[in-house]
């Protein structure tokens, strides 16, 4: 694929995925620990200095399409939606896959980012049409878990048969994610680079916003990675992107808890990465 039509799918994933508001789950604990080692940056929050406070817009969107399906790779019950631009069925749609932050679920890219709004603006401003997918990670942060519950699996198995039967164009497609998404988004960008992720078609674009990357293992929530050897097999993305080819784009808030990892991961990749540093925190309204 040309450079060109590279930069065209990744300003499509920009417009829709990081243009707008995002709910950006962290649970409590990880939270509060990770504010108190950084209390200006919590003293700002408070202060409402430096924040960002998008709406999403009303735009027409097509509300998404929602079916549930019983995964093994899973062991569970997985729900999955899509919406494309107003008035275009599924055919011949490329795919955005969404992944969504932690304590969240396939909804959340619709029913708090407003994903399909987004779509919709970006379509009627003369954005290229594609479809936004979205689907149940649980909270295993988007790789195989000790227990057997392998998202990964899912998605190349489980996921892709279903678009491809209702027609999409999995040719090229992008993946975008926020919190725990947007380190899943980076972490398939590295795997699919590696030809450890192949669910057909080549992945063509990332983008990450508030992406949640630990500087550690010691560092991460409780439940998030199953051992130091898990974090350095899956977790390790600032020593290693490994993307690629792969066109990107990772944004964070400058007051957000996760911002020097993510700076850290925009210095070790080349070329780097659109997006960047600017207002915002970990919230709703970045």
């Amino acid at each position: 694929m040309s450079s060109p039509r590279r930069r065209a799918v990744l300003a499509g994933v920009g417009a829709v995925a990081l243009g707008g508001a995002g709910v950006l789950a962290l649970d409590e604990p990880l939270r509060s620990s990770l504010e108190s080692s950084r209390p200006v940056s919590s003293a700002r929050r408070r202060l409402g200095l430096g924040q960002v406070d998008a709406t999403v817009p009303s735009a027409g969107g097509t509300g998404p399409v929602y079916a549930t399906f019983a995964s093994a790779a899973r062991g569970r019950d997985v729900t999955w939606g899509w919406a494309g631009p107003p008035g275009r069925p599924a055919r011949g749609l490329p795919v955005l896959l969404v992944l969504h932050g932690r304590a969240v679920d396939a909804h959340a890219a619709f029913t708090q980012l407003g994903m399909h709004e987004f779509l919709a603006a970006h379509v009627a401003a003369g954005g290229p049409p594609l479809a936004v997918v979205s689907v149940d990670g649980g909270s295993t942060y988007w790789h195989p878990r000790a227990d057997g519950d392998d998202p990964l699996a899912m998605l190349t198995g489980e996921l892709w048969p279903r678009l491809t039967e209702a027609g999409f164009d999995l040719t090229r497609w992008a993946v975008a994610g926020w919190s725990m998404g947007g380190y899943g988004a980076l972490l398939l960008a590295r795997e699919a680079t590696a030809g450890r992720f192949t669910p057909g078609g080549t992945l063509v674009a990332a983008a990450a916003g508030s992406p949640a990357l630990f500087a550690s293992a010691g560092a991460t929530s409780a439940g998030s990675f199953d051992g130091p050897d898990d974090w350095h097999r899956y977790s390790d993305l600032v020593r290693e992107p490994g993307t690629g080819g792969v066109a990107l784009s990772v944004s964070c808030g400058r007051d957000d808890p996760f911002r020097e990892q993510t700076e850290r991961y925009r210095d070790a990749c080349s070329p780097t990465p659109a997006g960047g540093i600017g207002d915002g925190a970990h919230t709703t309204g970045y």
